[in-house]
């Protein structure tokens, strides 16, 4: 494993290729560049197996790490000195040798509900016409608006965020709304297209809008400079929704939703599993106290525990039956 690129001023960013990726990368480039304007940083773009495969689901794909291994065999080999990525799409279990070396401060982690150009903009989730048909291919928004809505029709729209929105506006492909992740839009000043922000309709996915920055655990260099944009908050935040999507071993092709909120030193946890038509839904919500002036490992660990216990308490009420049964049907063709 390689520890540093051979210019002590120079650091490589690895990131994928898409807009959205690539307006985050420029993001912590710039944000890195203004505290250490001594330093140069680059950006390394490369594609990843999510973003060549188009025309399938991603929970029928059977790959972990579609978003990431491209660029954690880049990391690996000394190519790039750190990664940024959607901490969403970041395993809750890294490779070896790797480590979140930063979370920044997150952005807004809610859904929002997109309409086409041609569709009465005055129509919220609750008010879009029966029949409505909503574009997405995240199985935990398709079980939540089933759940919500289930005289509407769900149409798979995969791609980056532009070319979801041309499909969206394109009336040839009969899709009238998007739900899309509102801090996606936001980044890429797409801002302007959310007609509704669904704080109150729909639990979000695990760490959705929030940035990680990964890189090598033995790169001291690396791991100190990264130090100067880590958020407690989200960190904390963040920490508790993964350790409750690990103890369920839940990913991208589970309909697994959180909403976390960290008042003062209480931090609580609401989760949730559904049942791909939304028939079936396990819910809970818990919280617990942390130390402020504790360590950061003290409070890692209180906010791991917070995740563990909400998700023994969804399998105890019947999570482990719906997560068995779409388990089951991802292995079908």
């Amino acid at each position: 494993m390689a520890t540093a690129t051979k210019d002590s001023k120079v650091f490589v960013i690895g990131t994928r290729r898409s807009q959205l990726a690539l307006a985050q990368a420029y993001l912590v480039r710039d944000a890195l560049a203004k505290k250490y304007p001594e330093n140069e940083f680059k950006i390394e773009a490369m594609a990843t197996t999510g973003d060549r495969i188009l025309d399938v689901a991603l929970s029928k794909i059977g790959e972990k790490s579609l978003f990431t291994k491209e660029l954690e065999l880049a990391l690996d080999d000394g190519r790039v000195d750190f990664v940024v990525h959607s901490l969403k799409d970041l395993p809750t279990v890294l490779e070896p040798g790797m480590e979140i070396g930063a979370i920044l401060d997150r952005e807004t982690p809610n859904d929002a509900l997109v309409l086409a150009e041609r569709t009465d903009k005055s129509y919220t989730l609750d008010t879009l016409p029966k029949g409505s048909v909503i574009g997405t291919s995240s199985l935990r928004r398709t079980a939540q608006i089933k759940r919500r809505r289930p005289d509407l029709e769900i149409k798979s729209v995969r791609g980056n965020i532009h070319t979801r929105i041309s499909k969206l506006d394109d009336p040839e492909n009969g899709v009238d709304a998007l739900v899309l992740a509102a801090a996606g839009l936001i980044r890429v000043d797409l801002g302007g297209r959310i007609n509704q922000y669904l704080d109150d309709a729909m639990l979000y996915a695990v760490s959705q809008g929030a940035l990680a920055i990964e890189c090598r655990a033995n790169d001291a260099r690396v791991k100190d400079l990264l130090k100067a944009l880590d958020h407690l908050e989200t960190r904390i935040v963040c920490t508790a929704e993964r350790a409750m999507m690990r103890e369920l071993e839940g990913g991208c092709s589970v309909p697994i939703g959180v909403k976390t909120t960290f008042k003062g030193d209480t931090l609580t946890l609401d989760g949730l599993v559904a049942s791909l038509d939304g028939k079936q839904v396990a819910e809970c919500k818990d919280q617990t106290t942390v130390d402020l002036a504790a360590s950061m490992e003290s409070k890692e660990a209180v906010a791991k525990e917070l995740g563990v216990r909400v998700a023994q308490k969804l399998l105890s009420k019947g999570a482990d039956v719906i997560l068995k049964e779409i388990s089951e049907s991802n292995k079908k063709p």
